[in-house]
């Protein structure tokens, strides 16, 4: 109240001076802005503002980290390739041999992971959906560029011999085989947790295609053996199409003639390698027996007959091995008219 006013007696305050005492001013007071009014809001509520914006950004990263992280992680490991350049068998046991193999993983993923070491399963199709493994691979780990090498070098126990065997004949026959990997490990990338991965891949490779192509290229006839008791020497060659290293020790085969048994053949300290194969081979034959067959084939040229029996490493047998040459005949003609004429007895069987 004003001092005018106040000093005014009450009967003369006008209705005027009344309404400006007790209603205040006539004036219309300034309207805030939008502006100022949003800024005093967030001033105001700011904590508020804050929890939403977390929230929500929750809702976003979380199911990219727990759900759409581990599916594009698993896609990048499906849709990368192995590819081996290399496998060497060697030192083997009846149980066990010593592996190094060579390979590349390939991927066109934008994405670089790191693969964790993990155990890998090595089967056959055949035994899906309850694979029975052959062996169990330490696989090593693996930073996936674009293109990662993938080596292995150890000893490897054999899990189930007859899951092993039945791989080992089907690389034997086999122009082309396919093996199955399986496993799980951790993969990392930049700062995202580690999430865990199923690596499941089938592989395609050559086998040795039955050894086709095998073939005594020379040989001579001995009429007085050879203190080990060989009477035939001669060069045998093998193709080898596959990428495949295999040592198999001293490895002995059947010789056959129209059904009949007429001798073997020993293949020393055996190693096949990829490619072309020459190898020494002493047999010891029934030369009796082959000079009776050889009468059915006046032209001096023999067919004979050829299935693997043995194989024999530092004293163990391999059989594995030898169940797989047991299975693959091989069939030859073989010119004992000429072998025994070099020898002076070119009539005999004609």
């Amino acid at each position: 109240m004003s001092d005018a006013i106040a000093k005014t007696p009450i009967a003369q305050l006008t209705e005027k001076d009344v309404d400006s005492t007790y209603y205040g001013s006539n004036e219309t007071p300034t309207k805030k802005t939008f502006g100022a009014r949003l800024k005093a809001h967030y001033r105001r509520f700011w904590w508020l503002h804050l929890i939403v914006f977390v929230i929500v950004l929750l809702v976003i990263t979380l199911p990219v980290v727990f759900v759409g992280y581990p599916h594009i992680a698993q896609d990048g490991v499906n849709d990368s390739t192995l590819e081996v350049q290399s496998i060497v068998f060697t030192n083997p046991t009846s149980d066990s041999f010593h592996l190094q193999q060579n390979g590349m993983i390939y991927s066109n993923n934008s994405y670089h992971p790191q693969l964790d070491s993990f155990n890998a399963s090595f089967f056959l199709e055949d035994t899906e959906p309850n694979i029975k493994p052959f062996a169990y691979i330490q696989l090593p780990a693996v930073h996936a560029t674009n293109q990662a090498p993938c080596n292995v070098n150890q000893t490897v126990h054999i899990a189930d011999l007859a899951q092993f065997t039945a791989y080992t004949a089907m690389v034997l026959k086999s122009a082309e085989y396919r093996m199955a990997i399986r496993g799980r490990t951790g993969l990392h990338e930049m700062r995202f947790p580690e999430t865990t991965v199923n690596y499941n891949k089938v592989l395609t490779l050559k086998g040795l295609n039955g050894l086709a192509g095998f073939n005594v290229t020379s040989f001579e006839i001995k009429l007085t053996p050879e203190p080990d008791g060989a009477n035939m020497l001669g060069i045998v060659y093998i193709p080898n199409p596959s990428v495949m290293t295999l040592e198999l020790g001293n490895v002995t085969m059947n010789l056959y003639v129209q059904g009949d048994f007429v001798g073997t053949s020993l293949l020393r300290d055996l190693t096949l390698v990829p490619g072309n194969n020459t190898v020494e081979m002493r047999s010891t034959t029934n030369q009796s027996l082959i000079i009776q067959k050889l009468a059915n084939f006046k032209d001096g040229m023999l067919p004979v007959d050829i299935v693997g029996n043995s194989s024999v490493y530092n004293g163990q047998h391999l059989t594995y091995y030898e169940a797989a040459l047991q299975s693959n005949e091989q069939h030859i003609v073989l010119n004992v008219g000429n072998a025994l004429a070099a020898i002076g007895l070119g009539g005999i069987g004609r």
